[in-house]
């Protein structure tokens, strides 16, 4: 979602602030500014589009200044217009938001009474207009600040700049994270450490509820109480917030290939040392993981992790007999599910902060023994606020369609499920060992499968001319029909479904002719037979059928498939960690042949922290 970056330096702002927006583009966005106090003057710039307009704009209409706030706008309120976007300025405040202004109708229309009219469409340019109001009443910028905030409902990230104060930020946070930055003789603001990293290792995290006064002295912090607190400076690792492309056209296509080097470092984590002094691995969770007792667990993400949850419901419940349920986030607290002491609820999510997740993680956690959380970022807010966090290890992921967090995800969960079968007294010492080695060999296996990119990219010239696609899968890859559309839909834009194969018949069959490619995911497993009794119902249609399969499943399909791909044997229960890598490397080539923004792609945003 948007970000937001301040700045109280030692140097020119201008030329920071745009360097670090560049380093929160993975999060998506449409319009872009920066502004900045230079001699007691307070001046924005800003841009609709790219940061390259608005780097343009700042060669032609330069700002000056070494203090300066600037922000990456995914429109919410009010189309992407360069009225509507941020720095929003009142008067003598500008001010950049990260969320929604649950409120800010009600809000506008007392400013309107009060006559402070607005310009823009956007929820944020209240929260300035608020400020603006409380100052012409008398009061200083940090009073008017605060009494802002107080009259503020919904989620926000809010860092504010004011006219003649070049050694003040105000930031706050409330649902949307935000972070100050430790220099020398320097302050900063950032939406996440990773904007950060350029210029400086030293961070503390704002609490839910908390605002700063920031100077270049220091960070004076306050809670949602308006007491002074006390928040820990952590230090960062620079190399763990590195944004680099190493060679690669995409993020997206870096971020595939690194996944054998990531799942093996994971699961080298996960799985140190052996119980019995042998070279065998043993599991390794963090303590507390232990799920005698617990008669059930609640799986709860958004989007690609949601996929992750169902994949995981499988595990869970063959692996360790263990009852599962998976919901959506954004539906979870809503349906006011029922939930009990005896079970326990886990999270999923790549960022960490995905609202509608931590909104669910919220409502559940005095419902259940225990709040777990799966996440990539382990000093996000959902991390923070569960009772235990398992972070999947797979370092940055700038390409907005999720890949290696994905593939690492699963990874994590199948060694909780794993854990788990082991606690309910339903796997062996013998059983656990060959399901870690099957894990282990999955590195190997992707290592293999990603050699098939040149193969899938021909096949994707093909796909590129279609208007809809399906994706057939049973078992565990019925989850992996519903990934591989949603990437597919995610960068190329083209209408895709995914179905479990069995279902085909009862109604989704109505869609199937000579235009229609139907992609079928099918390791040769104990549901194969089916699989391709569904298969010989497309073709007997003619839809035009891509087999993914091992060379025994091709083998035994026979002939009559439009195209196919080899993919390696692998122990069944675990294939969907394989078959992630075919579906990813088919939506990737098949946005390259349209010509689409793979890493950036229309609409979405990498973190979405807003419901």
């Amino acid at each position: 979602m948007c970000g937001i970056v301040g700045v109280l330096g030692n140097h020119e702002a201008a030329p920071l602030l745009v360097e670090a927006l560049k380093r929160l583009e993975y999060r998506g966005y449409d319009s872009a500014g920066i502004a900045t106090v230079n001699n007691g003057q307070l001046d924005r710039r800003r841009a609709v589009g790219k940061l390259v307009n608005l780097s343009d704009l700042l060669v032609h209409e330069p700002l000056a200044g070494k203090a300066g706030i600037g922000h990456t706008r995914w429109a919410t309120h009010g189309a992407a217009t360069v009225s509507n976007a941020h720095p929003h300025k009142a008067g003598p405040v500008a001010v950049v938001h990260n969320g929604i202004i649950e409120n800010f109708r009600d809000l506008r229309e007392q400013l309107a009474a009060a006559g402070y009219a607005q310009e823009s469409q956007t929820d944020t340019e209240t929260v300035a207009l608020l400020v603006r109001q409380a100052m012409d009443a008398g009061a200083g910028p940090v009073e008017a600040a605060r009494q802002t905030l107080k009259r503020l409902h919904g989620a926000f990230a809010l860092c504010f700049l004011f006219d003649g104060q070049e050694d003040l930020l105000i930031a706050a946070r409330k649902g949307s994270p935000l972070a100050i930055g430790h220099g020398t003789g320097e302050m900063f603001v950032g939406s996440d450490a990773i904007a950060l990293a350029p210029m400086t290792d030293r961070i503390t995290y704002l609490e839910e509820g908390d605002w700063a006064v920031i100077t270049r002295a220091g960070a004076e912090i306050f809670d949602d109480h308006d007491r002074r607190a006390n928040r820990a400076e952590t230090r960062i690792q620079i190399d763990a917030t590195r944004i680099e492309k190493a060679g690669y056209k995409h993020f997206m296509a870096k971020e595939i290939a690194e996944q054998p080097v990531v799942l093996a470092a994971g699961l080298q984590h996960y799985t140190q040392g052996s119980a019995d002094g042998g070279v065998n691995p043993a599991l390794h969770l963090p303590e507390g993981v232990d799920f005698t007792g617990v008669d059930r667990i609640v799986l709860v993400a958004c989007g690609t992790a949601s996929y992750a949850c169902h994949v995981a419901k499988y595990w869970f419940e063959a692996l360790a007999g263990l009852p599962c349920d998976i919901d959506i986030a954004s539906e979870f607290r809503y349906r006011e599910p029922p939930l009990s002491p005896t079970q326990w609820a886990v999270f999923v999510s790549q960022s960490g902060e995905t609202a509608d997740t931590l909104a669910a993680l919220r409502y559940a956690k005095e419902k259940v023994a225990r709040v777990v959380s799966v996440v990539n970022v382990p000093t996000s807010s959902i991390a923070r606020e569960s009772d235990l966090t398992l972070p999947i290890l797979a370092g940055v992921e700038v390409g907005v369609a999720s890949t290696k967090a994905f593939t690492s995800q699963l990874m994590v969960l199948a060694l909780m499920a794993l854990k788990a079968g082991v606690d309910r007294g339903r796997l062996d010492a013998d059983a656990l060992a060959g399901h870690l080695a099957a894990l282990h060999a999955l590195p190997g296996l992707m290592n293999h499968a990603l050699g098939q990119s040149a193969e899938i990219a021909k096949l994707a010239e093909e796909l590129a001319r279609a208007q809809d696609i399906l994706f057939l899968g049973r078992g565990p890859m019925y989850p992996m029909a519903l990934e591989g559309a949603l990437k597919l839909k995610e960068i190329s834009y083209i209408h895709a479904e995914g179905y479990a194969s069995g279902e085909l018949k009862h109604g989704p069959i109505a869609l199937i002719d000579a235009q229609v490619p139907v992609i079928v995911l099918a390791p040769r497993d104990a549901l194969f037979d089916k699989t391709v009794s569904n298969m010989q119902e497309v073709m007997a249609r003619h839809g035009k059928v891509l087999l993914i399969s091992d060379a025994a499943g091709l083998a035994e399909a026979g002939s009559g498939t439009w195209a196919t791909l080899t993919m390696p044997a692998v122990d069944a229960i675990f294939a969907p960690i394989l078959y992630a890598v075919p579906a990813q490397l088919l939506a990737y080539h098949t946005a390259i042949a349209k010509g689409t923004d793979v890493d950036q792609p229309r609409n979405l945003a990498k973190s979405v922290t807003v419901e």
